[in-house]
């Protein structure tokens, strides 16, 4: 099903930066691996990971990535955007309720585009 990482937020939104950063997500007993394979497990394994909520998991991301923030308090949003570094201006930008959240979705967004195909038990 495809989801516009706009709205992408919980598992779906960590699914998607976990396929970006070459690792598996799980759910429950199913692992969900970076290249596309679905994997079921014999017990339920605790979910993870949790970009879009750990600060532990999710800030290396906007660091490295070089992703910028900035409170909407007027409209209680969060901005995210990536400047060219060419010509400064702001190429990729994205907005949620959390600096995490809108910074994944910035990440996700500069990488796969404005919609996902995620697989459909996560959606």
């Amino acid at each position: 099903m495809k989801i516009k990482v706009s709205t992408a937020s919980g598992p779906v939104l960590d699914w998607m930066v976990a396929k970006l950063v070459g690792k598996s997500y799980v759910k429950g007993d199913t692992d969900y691996a970076p290249d596309g394979r679905i994997y079921q497990r014999g017990t339920a394994q605790p979910t993870g990971p949790h970009y879009s909520t750990d600060w532990a998991q999710g800030g290396p991301i906007l660091e490295r990535e070089r992703i910028c923030l900035e409170e909407r308090k007027k409209m209680s949003v969060w901005l995210a955007y990536l400047r060219d570094v060419t010509t400064g201006e702001s190429k990729v930008i994205t907005y949620g309720p959390t600096p995490l959240i809108a910074a994944c979705r910035c990440f996700v967004a500069s990488k796969l585009g404005d919609e996902v195909e995620v697989p459909d038990e996560l959606a």
